[in-house]
């Protein structure tokens, strides 16, 4: 019987998932692109202007999928599909490298 290695339904993150900043991660805006410190790691991440900007936005409140895909929908000239898919992929970067976080 072949075993499917591929994502299990129940774990794809949806535009529903509500996300927060971990408090263990400072963020500064350094040359243009915006700079993740991971206090409990001691790792670097680096996020683009569009990334940088989502980091912003959650670390006002905790924001679902959907919110963030409007307001960076409303602020840069891209296709919704496109936001939602590279939104999509930047939360689950985020949250693997627990830097986010899901919400209740």
């Amino acid at each position: 019987m072949p075993c499917d290695l591929g994502e299990r339904p129940e774990l794809r993150m949806q535009l529903s998932d509500r996300f927060t900043c971990s408090d263990d991660v400072v963020a500064r805006e350094v040359g243009g692109e915006t700079v993740l410190l991971d206090l409990s790691s001691g790792q670097y991440f680096g996020l683009d202007i569009i990334g940088g900007r989502v980091w912003e936005l959650l670390s006002e409140r905790s924001q679902d999928l959907k919110e963030l895909c409007d307001q960076i929908e409303a602020e840069f000239d891209a296709p919704r599909d496109r936001i939602e898919a590279d939104l999509i992929a930047l939360a689950k970067q985020l949250q693997d490298q627990e830097l986010i976080a899901q919400a209740a």
